[in-house]
């Protein structure tokens, strides 16, 4: 799995949670929910801004969507510029479930 970190430094105080929620229930159906390879997305917000972190099926699936134009996308939406790291995620602890899930293409690959 590869995790996304998406920042967007926004000025002022942190967005009112009922607006943020609005934003994304209506991004979520709109843009996210067909994305190939996208398996979560969790919206983030903060006095420092907003953001997202995204879970993908692979790389290759998580570069396809942040490809060479979205930056100027988010920016266009925004007003502001984002940064985006990229992490392998091997391992994932599911407290919830009580599970630990190991990455298949990771394994594969080491």
């Amino acid at each position: 799995m590869i995790v996304a970190l998406v920042q967007i430094p926004l000025p002022g105080p942190k967005r009112p949670e009922a607006e943020v929620i609005a934003q994304s229930v209506e991004s979520a159906e709109r843009i996210f929910r067909d994305v190939p390879g996208l398996l979560r997305k969790y919206y983030l917000n903060s006095e420092a801004g907003g953001g997202g972190v995204y879970v993908f099926d692979t790389e290759d699936s998580a570069r396809a969507w942040f490809n060479d134009g979205w930056a100027d996308w988010m920016e266009g939406r925004f007003g502001a510029r984002p940064t985006l790291t990229l992490f392998d995620s091997p391992v994932l602890l599911d407290n919830v479930t009580g599970d630990i899930r190991i990455d298949a293409n990771a394994a594969q690959d080491g």
